[in-house]
């Protein structure tokens, strides 16, 4: 079955750095496009970024472009999200997401929590 493991949340600084990842199996990960999402209490499941399946194109939201960074290892079966200069407002926990057979696959997210 399709599986994804996200790590490497915790608690940080504001201007501080974490690197999430998200190790998948159960499908061809070089095949589909991955994308991480995050979700703040009491409020509605957002894109963060997205990669597509050779790593080649990237897409960004608005509040994170230019300090986030997302790649992928298709050797490792494995996705990256890179966080720069974290601020408060990118509390939230942190979810992969894959689509690979018309149906929406999630982890089981990872907190990140932004304060001083």
């Amino acid at each position: 079955q399709v599986q994804l493991v996200e790590s490497g949340g915790g608690l940080v600084q504001p201007g501080g750095s974490l690197r999430l990842s998200c190790a998948a199996s159960g499908f061809t990960f070089s095949r589909y496009g991955m994308s991480w999402y995050r979700q703040a209490p009491g409020k509605e499941r957002e894109l963060v970024a997205r990669i597509s399946s050779a790593g080649i194109r990237t897409n960004y939201a608005d509040s994170v472009k230019g300090r986030f960074t997302i790649s992928r290892d298709n050797a490792k079966n494995t996705v990256y999200l890179q966080m720069n200069s974290l601020k408060s407002e990118d509390t939230a926990v942190y979810y992969c997401n894959t689509n690979p057979f018309g149906d929406d696959y999630w982890g089981q997210g990872t907190q990140v929590t932004v304060s001083s």
